[in-house]
């Protein structure tokens, strides 16, 4: 099975000249998802891991498969203003503005190796902000982990760049 095949590519969306890359067909897929989370898993098998964080929206669910998986609690990173209790907030760059992300501020425990999870890492505003807040709260970031990689956008090798490991399992060109 090859998992590229299970994603698919709609054009012009959200706007032209985007190719998004729809991981819903992968996730409805019972043996590309089995697949997929044991990939992302198998290197940090039998590591200790204490926590996945997974960024909102598809990163809650491959985080938290991925965190069954590794005996390790799930952490939401969510956008502004959608977690009940205190936070911890990070402001990042998109492409046309900025947005805010958070987490519960005892969500993380100082030293603790924590594993970020999100479905595609494209231009890497929101990965780096997300292991940057993770730093904040005193996390080890052990690596960052997708499905997907864009990397002509160069998010990867951000991330990278911050010394985080990155894993991905399938790439894309362009946008």
């Amino acid at each position: 099975m090859n998992l590229r095949d299970t994603i698919r590519t709609i054009p012009d969306y959200p706007k032209p000249g985007i190719m998004f890359r729809d991981i819903t067909t992968l996730l409805g897929d019972p043996r590309a998802f089995r697949r997929t989370v044991d990939e992302l898993v198998q290197p940090y098998a039998g590591t200790k891991i204490e926590k996945v964080a997974g960024i909102e929206a598809r990163g809650f669910i491959l985080g938290g498969a991925v965190a069954h998986q590794l005996s390790a609690g799930f952490v939401p990173i969510r956008k502004k203003g959608k977690l009940p209790h205190t936070t911890v907030r990070i402001a990042y760059s998109l492409e046309y503005g900025v947005d805010e992300m958070e987490i519960h501020e005892d969500a993380i425990l100082k030293g603790e190796r924590v594993i970020l999870v999100d479905d595609l890492i494209a231009t890497g505003g929101t990965a780096t902000a997300a292991a940057q807040l993770l730093r904040n709260l005193g996390a080890e970031v052990v690596a960052a982990c997708f499905i997907v990689d864009l990397p002509e956008l160069g998010g990867a090798a951000k991330l990278r760049d911050m010394g985080v490991p990155v894993r991905t399992l399938v790439e894309f060109e362009g946008h």
